[in-house]
């Protein structure tokens, strides 16, 4: 098959780590070669000076001349143009969360990827390829309620669009991928503190199913956490996603001989909770997505986190925006 030719578009902090995964891909995969990288911002150019097999550009459209397959990793305002310019000459992408900045962009790139042919594009949301979360995977998750919480301290980096869709975003496309139910309502509040943006939030959405989820994301915290807990019947899940840990508890009501980890018979009953902490495999979350992406280039396959999942994603994030906007000019009223 043709060889796939990598270009990085953005050499800032995301940028270099995809620098060194996807050189150590190259290494890795057949047919894989990170060709060059591009950053508007040259002086960036100087934190890859190890990396001599690869080719600095000038200019987008150089790079886009000699690749077949680009990574998008610079602010969201600029995803759509550099992502327009390359569907029209049928390149590969793999586009940083979120997809983009403005709804009207999203759509305009569906339309251009449903005309751009054999064309396989993946959105970066990283955390569906955190090991906590794949260590439950393979349980029959059917969510009642979710909370989570994503909490870190301030950095300036990423504040050129809201903590909803800087931080809050993975646990909506998370959400919304296990709830698998259109959304029927959103209420939601939030404040800017330290920049023009929106910094701390709060979401309530409640699907179609009846499923509900109580989301809360900060980027001025003093204590770092990213957790999820998911109800459901019978069951509850905990996923920490920073500490790389996840925790099961089932009821059964008989004795269940499939089932892992510690078993605790409710006095008087019949009932059953099974404790278990699910074994979590070391892994780099950003080179498993940049690999099975790859993978998706060479057979074809749809990837796990499509353009559509990225929409929705935005789709939801900037309703929330919305409604927290609505509830600040209320309060401003009064």
């Amino acid at each position: 098959m043709e060889k796939i030719k990598i270009g990085i578009i953005g050499c800032g902090h995301l940028g270099k780590m995809h620098i060194k995964n996807l050189s150590e891909l190259s290494d890795e995969m057949e047919n894989v070669e990170l060709h060059g990288v591009f950053d508007s911002d040259k002086e960036k150019y100087s934190s890859i000076a190890g990396y001599s097999n690869i080719v600095r550009y000038e200019s987008l459209n150089e790079l886009l001349e000699n690749i077949n397959t680009a990574f998008i990793i610079t602010p969201t305002s600029t995803h759509f143009e550099i992502a327009e310019k390359a569907l029209s000459k049928g390149i590969n992408l793999f586009i940083e969360k979120p997809v983009t900045a403005e709804l009207g962009d999203a759509y305009k790139l569906r339309e251009l990827y449903k005309n751009a042919g054999n064309v396989i594009i993946q959105i970066g949301h990283i955390e569906r390829f955190n090991p906590a979360l794949l260590s439950v995977e393979d349980l029959n998750l059917k969510p009642m309620f979710i909370e989570s919480h994503r909490l870190a301290s301030f950095n300036p980096r990423g504040t050129d669009v809201s903590v909803i869709q800087d931080l809050m975003i993975h646990d909506i496309d998370i959400i919304l991928n296990l709830v698998k139910s259109k959304v029927s309502s959103i209420d939601a509040t939030g404040v800017a503190i330290l920049t023009k943006q929106i910094d701390i939030a709060n979401a309530r959405i409640k699907f179609e199913n009846g499923c509900v989820a109580n989301i809360t994301a900060s980027r001025i915290s003093q204590k770092k956490m990213r957790k999820m807990r998911i109800f459901q019947k019978n069951a509850y899940i905990s996923v920490d996603f920073q500490e790389n840990n996840s925790e099961v508890f089932r009821l059964t009501e008989s004795e269940d001989s499939t089932a892992r980890g510690i078993k605790m018979q409710i006095p008087g009953t019949n009932n059953i909770i099974y404790y278990d902490k699910p074994e979590i495999l070391e892994s780099n979350p950003m080179k498993i997505e940049e690999r099975k992406f790859l993978e998706c280039i060479k057979t074809g396959k749809t990837p796990e986190v499509t353009l559509e999942d990225g929409i929705q994603a935005l789709e939801v994030a900037l309703e929330i925006i919305k409604k927290i906007e609505e509830s600040i000019g209320k309060v401003v009223e009064n």
